[in-house]
């Protein structure tokens, strides 16, 4: 199996459990390097071309707007194809109700034909929300398995989790 991860995550101020705390790693990040670590992954990591505010109420504000408008954001580089690899895991925090608009531009161009797409969200009371069955509609013809929600202030301790999703639905 060849896998990868493409995910988007940010830094800087963040909300957790009621307060905002400073981080220096998202933590979409943490997950996606679980997930590199468990099954030899490559990572790709979507980022805005101008990054969303490191104020967490700023940043949100923003993320509302792009989402309200429908935007999809320019990103400093974009994957190409995904031609290789048979299993694709999807990471993003939760945002609006969804992924952050730039995993959207990101997605959007690529064939996930005849791939198996593993979704996973970090959040901090969303669940997954809408994210698995956005994925579904721009995934076409790709084995989308239920997706992985986890609470972005325990990511810290979800490594075993993360490694019982992979064991529970990869073959």
């Amino acid at each position: 199996m060849k896998a990868l991860v493409i995910y988007f995550s940010r830094a800087d101020e963040n909300y957790f459990g009621g307060a905002l705390k400073y981080i220096d790693k998202g933590n979409t990040e943490v997950v996606a390097e679980y997930i590199r670590d468990i099954c030899g992954a490559d990572l790709f990591k979507v980022e805005r071309k101008v990054p969303y505010s490191a104020d967490y109420m700023q940043c949100i504000q923003e993320a509302k707007e792009e989402a309200n408008a429908g935007k999809l954001p320019e990103i400093k580089e974009r994957l190409k194809a995904i031609d290789g690899y048979s299993v694709i895991f999807i990471g993003a925090p939760v945002y609006w109700g969804t992924m952050p608009r730039p995993m959207f531009t990101q997605l959007e161009s690529l064939d996930f034909s005849g791939k198996t797409v593993m979704p996973f969200v970090t959040h901090e009371g969303s669940g997954l929300a809408s994210v698995v069955s956005d994925i579904r509609k721009i995934a076409r013809g790709a084995d989308v398995k239920e997706g992985l929600p986890i609470v972005g202030s325990r990511v810290g301790s979800a490594k075993k989790e993360v490694e019982k999703w992979i064991t529970d639905n990869i073959e």
